[in-house]
């Protein structure tokens, strides 16, 4: 994990961007040192040595980012700008995110903190971010054109808004959302009970993950951005098998995870050897009524799915998305099908 120093030359170089009354010059002009990570791999969880405590998350095959305290204020800074991501040993694209990597850091809070978010603009078109799920003003949901100027390249939006109700979001551009999105530009947000709920229980490992799509073609490292459906690397975390770390718990704990789906299309997702409830949405916590045991739960786009279970069946259990050309990756969708075709006249042949 990387600190860049130095990385503004001054106050001149941000734009203020939240109301005059929300943030004053002071804060403006003492930017938090933006964090960067230059690993894929899942990183310990990010124990709070600041702030209310909480029990932090696994962010599979990525990480928390630290934040620091001003005068009771949790402020972090996001830097968007292009990466380079290690998708799986031997294969890096080109892509977008923030701070170094894609998907960006998990940012966690706790129920009723302020929040300050300092998001500096490194691409070379305009950007803005969306807190999807938020309860917030309107003047903070990050609506280029329409609740917000995009902030410019080279510049720095702060949004400011404190963090209604727990639960489980994500944060994604929208400025240029088809492209920004495709080039893997998004990121989960949790925030956690400021207190004991009676919908909420304790868990002992606790992961979340981002499902996406990039349509990357053999020999290139760069996604095609106008791509629709046609996606040949469907990722958890803007990684694929077998580069994607494994959920790694022990017998008898009791497990969350938190998937969030910002790709085109929905995702049944399907774990072996264990049934799960759905404890969560994007709208917080599910009641206890509408709960039942499921080994399947689609997570259809824009949405997350909060499952929870007990992990009493001990082994390596298979955890996926049960449409099976997206476990298979690389797909080639103009290879034509050869089965029943006679291979025999070409067998022991060498390739001309």
């Amino acid at each position: 994990m990387v600190s860049r120093r130095n990385f503004l030359s001054g106050a001149g170089a941000i734009t203020a961007a939240a109301s005059a009354a929300a943030v004053s010059k002071v804060a403006m002009a003492a930017l938090p040192e933006p964090v960067l990570q230059t690993r894929p791999d899942t990183m310990p969880p990010l124990v709070p040595n600041t702030g209310r405590p909480y029990n932090p998350v696994v962010t599979l095959n990525g990480w928390t980012l630290p934040w620091r305290m001003n005068n009771g204020v949790k402020e972090f800074h996001l830097v968007a700008e292009p990466v380079v991501r290690e998708m799986a040993p031997g294969f890096k694209a080109h892509l977008w995110g923030y701070n170094g990597q894609s998907p960006g850091p998990t940012i966690e809070v706790v129920e009723g903190d302020r929040v300050r978010i300092f998001v500096t603009n490194k691409l070379g078109e305009l950007h803005s971010v969306h807190w999807h799920g938020q309860r917030l003003p309107n003047g903070m949901d990050g609506v280029t054109g329409l609740t917000q100027p995009g902030i410019p390249p080279g510049k720095t939006f702060v949004y400011e808004f404190v963090a209604r109700r727990p639960g489980t979001f994500m944060y994604h551009p929208h400025a240029d959302e088809m492209v920004q999105m495709a080039m893997g530009m998004y990121g989960f947000w949790i925030t956690h009970p400021k207190a004991k709920h009676p919908l909420i229980d304790e868990v002992d490992r606790d992961f979340c993950f981002l499902l996406n799509a990039f349509d990357i073609e053999p020999g290139s490292y760069t996604p095609k951005v106008m791509t629709m459906l046609d996606f040949n690397l469907w990722g958890w975390n803007s990684r694929i098998f077998p580069g994607i770390d494994p959920l790694v718990v022990g017998f008898k704990d009791k497990v969350r995870i938190r998937v969030g789906n910002l790709t085109m299309t929905n995702h049944p997702i399907h774990l072996h050897g264990h049934e799960f409830l759905v404890t969560g949405t994007d709208g917080g916590p599910t009641p206890k009524s509408t709960r039942w045991y499921e080994v399947t739960t689609d997570v259809a786009v824009g949405q997350m799915r909060q499952i929870e279970f007990l992990a009493d069946e001990e082994g390596d259990w298979a955890f996926h998305c049960h449409k099976s050309h997206h476990t298979m990756n690389a797909m080639g969708h103009g290879v034509p099908t050869m089965i029943g075709v006679d291979h025999s006249r070409w067998r022991g042949r060498s390739p001309t």
